[in-house]
């Protein structure tokens, strides 16, 4: 059974940080690259980060050097640490594999104030 449970979103000012969380289950996971991805309100869902099994990372230009993505495979975790959050940031936040499978959580919104 595929499960995603995102968590850590919330209210926040411009230039704070949140750290994002998400679990996975083991049919997922397993030797599988892991991504987060967001959707901002009426526009489309976009790759934000990407980790490999190894924990090889990849960023969007517009996260690059704000955001770390990282990953427990013991725990099956997930996990997105969000620093200098900007408003252009707030958006509802979902992991997958990359490329995405069909399987979605219900993500965390997270909302970034000027």
């Amino acid at each position: 059974q595929v499960r995603l449970v995102e968590s850590g979103g919330g209210l926040v000012q411009a230039g704070d940080s949140l750290r994002l969380s998400c679990a996975v289950s083991m049919n997922m996971f397993a030797f599988k690259t892991m991504a987060w991805y967001r959707q901002a309100p009426g526009k489309q869902r976009e790759l934000v980060a990407r980790i490999t099994m190894g924990s090889v990372t990849d960023y969007d230009d517009t996260v690059e050097g704000r955001f770390t993505i990282s990953r427990d495979n013991a725990r099956k975790m997930v996990f997105l640490q969000m620093n200098s959050l900007k408003p252009e940031d707030t958006a509802v936040y979902y992991c997958n594999s990359y490329p995405q499978s069909s399987f979605w959580g219900q993500g965390t919104q997270v909302t970034v104030s000027s």
